[in-house]
């Protein structure tokens, strides 16, 4: 019996259709209820690609996070950030925006442009115990190391892999991956056996470790494997998330990641008293209000 024959299979999820700011809509693989991290990452966004017709856009009004890291991957389309910090940061396509929101940061996300196309992969990474009452920090990474792997171009957007290091500062062994190519290509990638990974495909089709994959679904990998083939027959984007399993009881509520409800209910209250340092100038988008925690049981996987 091969390694290979002794892995064990890897379980398919489905990603739930959302709407994020005023009206954009948007594919919601992380958290699910059956799977809620992968590694420290804890939630996944596929936004797109969508064109937004004239005078519309994407528009995300003010709204706070702690206790993570926003990690935003461009592949279509600009976006300007802006934060409590004061940070005015437009990231274009092949760049990443990583904002740690620590002990709690606001900020806002809106389309540069009116009418443009759009497409991006929202995700975040939970601070481990260590961390994440940190001081909150943004950074524009605006060129990531690239590898030619069989067809396939490999962008390594955070961790290690195929033997480069992506620049953004995180705080657990995990890696991210994007795979993009514009015909058929197929590789197999080296794992890191103490990982467990996701696959999730943004752009047309692909077949990973022998399953069919296309936008809407994602496989999950338990930790054990060694390596992973990757092929497709003509154009295609995916993401591969992996990292070492968390270890930690999270709980994710709105745009909150905490360990039990009080810290929840108390990052609530300090946005809804006006205690978190504004956005200037902001979204053109009201605020968004909080949700209130009262009566509700959280999990790891709720998510408003």
């Amino acid at each position: 019996m091969t390694d290979s024959q002794r892995e064990t299979p890897p379980q398919r999820y489905g990603a739930r259709a959302t709407v994020i700011g005023e009206d954009t809509r948007i594919l919601r693989a992380l958290p699910h209820r059956e799977r809620r991290t992968v590694g420290a990452w804890c939630f996944l966004d596929h936004l797109g690609p969508v064109q937004f017709a004239p005078g519309k856009g994407m528009h995300v009004g003010a709204h706070p996070h702690i206790g993570l890291q926003t990690f935003t991957w461009m592949i279509e389309g600009e976006v300007v950030h802006r934060d409590s910090l004061g940070n005015e940061q437009t990231i274009r396509p092949g760049q990443v925006n990583l904002m740690t929101a620590g002990r709690g940061i606001a900020h806002t996300e809106d389309s540069l442009l009116e009418g443009a196309r759009l497409h991006a992969a929202q995700l975040w990474i939970a601070l481990p115990d260590a961390q994440r009452h940190c001081a909150p920090a943004f950074e524009n990474y605006p060129e990531l190391p690239q590898v030619d792997a069989g067809g396939w171009r490999a962008t390594v957007l955070a961790g290690s892999a195929l033997g480069q290091t992506a620049p953004a500062q995180v705080y657990t062994p995990l890696v991210g991956l994007d795979m993009a190519s514009t015909g058929p290509a197929q590789t197999q990638l080296p794992l890191q056996p103490g990982f467990e990974y996701a696959a999730m495909v943004l752009r047309g089709a692909a077949t990973v470790a022998g399953e069919p994959l296309a936008p809407g679904e994602w496989l999950y990998f338990a930790p054990g494997r060694t390596t992973l083939d990757a092929r497709c027959d003509a154009a295609a984007q995916w993401l591969l998330l992996g990292g070492e399993p968390l270890g930690e009881d999270i709980l994710i509520w709105w745009n909150l990641v905490a360990r039990n409800q009080a810290e929840l209910q108390s990052a609530l209250d300090d946005w809804n008293a006006g205690r978190f340092a504004p956005v200037r100038p902001g979204s053109p988008a009201e605020p968004l209000p909080a949700p209130s925690l009262s009566g509700a049981r959280v999990r790891a996987s709720d998510q408003a």
